[in-house]
């Protein structure tokens, strides 16, 4: 009888397989990424934006995981996802904290997510091309909730009960990863590579914790590319995994970020230039950007000593220049046109910007009037005297 009691509580302490406290800590860090490179893999990059595909094997593999660990129903996830996307930060995303609030969007995310599943409308205009297999309509579908109880069963069996906290952990993780953090901090806190039309931010460059979701500027910017990191410091490891399977034959990518290229020492923008400058418009107002911060520094001593602004006024300032001119409130526009009346530098890197716009915008012009825009530019540009706008010029004439 002794024996048999010391059996039960050696059981409920730890489990079956004896594991320390380290080992499990371990262990759940392991469970908890495939459970992360399974969403930004299968469930994002692969249903939702069709970016690449997956041979069966991983495909199978990452829909039961999702289904033990998180109880996610793939058409539910992709349907919200793409809603996100069309609906971006207005009224009609199902999670944007710039219409609903960040602590209503990281702490109530998943809730929000909830909500929209119930909405039949969402199902079935943005629900399509999901799988409806005879094991996604019989099982991961219809008992959704039953995976994530056989996990609790699992881990109790495996670790006695610290595998309760284990589970509670893997419940927890894609909430607070995905919907809090992605979804809440991704669209209010952060750097921007690209202006793109809404409120995305990269929250750190190096996605590892969340698969690398953290790029979520970059990925809102370029949404069907496979690939979310775009510089050189970034780290998607989302997309290390997904070469790993494209090595072995189990994906093919379909989608990644474009790669402009140059004719160094090109003298005339002609058609090439055109569409290669729409095309990659993106890193075109990020180089533009940069020659705004160049303009700045070379203007700011000017600004400091003959003009006397204040540092609070110089300070917002600098960020409205960095911001899309179609974006800025009135009063923005007002401080703008303050400071450009100290500075007709700034005021014509501003303007410009404005007139690069129009190129890609959908307007009424020609391919040969938007041509005769993109060469007047570039000419306007070298001859206004400013160094840093004449650098950018010389490098937009070379896109091919």
């Amino acid at each position: 009888m002794t024996f048999s009691l010391n059996a039960v509580l050696e059981f409920l302490a730890n489990g079956v397989t004896g594991l320390t406290a380290w080992q499990v800590f371990f262990y759940t860090l392991i469970v908890t990424h495939i459970t992360i490179a399974s969403v930004t893999i299968y469930l994002h990059r692969h249903q939702a934006h069709r970016a690449l595909e997956l041979h069966a094997i991983p495909s199978h593999f990452f829909r039961f995981w999702l289904w033990l660990t998180t109880g996610q129903v793939t058409k539910e996830w992709a349907a919200i996802h793409r809603k996100h996307h069309a609906k971006c930060d207005t009224e009609e995303d199902p999670h944007s904290p710039v219409t609903r609030g960040i602590k209503k969007v990281f702490w109530e995310g998943a809730e929000l997510y909830r909500a929209e599943s119930k909405n039949l409308e969402t199902m079935e205009k943005y629900g399509h091309g999901t799988p409806t297999d005879w094991i996604e309509r019989n099982l991961y579908t219809k008992y959704s909730w039953l995976g994530f109880l056989l996990l609790l069963g699992i881990n109790f069996v495996l670790f006695g009960v610290i595998g309760v906290s284990v589970w509670a952990v893997q419940m927890m993780w894609i909430p607070v990863t995905a919907a809090g953090i992605i979804n809440g901090i991704g669209h209010y806190w952060g750097y921007r590579n690209y202006d793109c039309a809404d409120a995305a931010t990269n929250i750190i460059p190096f996605g590892i914790l969340i698969g690398g979701e953290e790029l979520h500027n970059n990925h809102h910017t370029f949404a069907t590319s496979a690939k979310l990191s775009s510089k050189w410091y970034e780290i998607d490891i989302g997309w290390f995994y997904i070469r790993v399977l494209e090595t072995l034959g189990l994906a093919k990518v379909k989608k990644r970020l474009p790669e402009p290229k140059f004719a160094h020492g090109k003298l005339e923008a002609d058609f090439d230039t055109l569409q290669s400058v729409i095309a990659n418009r993106y890193d075109v107002m990020a180089k533009y950007a940069k020659s705004v911060k160049h303009a700045w520094k070379e203007e700011l001593a000017h600004l400091k000593d003959k003009a006397q602004l204040e540092a609070r006024f110089l300070k917002s300032s600098r960020k409205l220049l960095q911001s899309e001119p179609g974006k800025l409130a009135a009063t923005q526009q007002q401080q703008l046109s303050e400071l450009f009346q100290h500075s007709k530098a700034l005021e014509t890197m501003h303007n410009m910007r404005v007139e690069l716009g129009v190129i890609w915008e959908r307007s009424h012009f020609t391919r040969d009037q938007l041509l005769h825009k993109l060469q007047d530019w570039c000419n306007r540009a070298e001859g206004s005297g400013i160094k840093s706008l004449q650098d950018f010029s010389l490098r937009l004439r070379s896109y091919a």
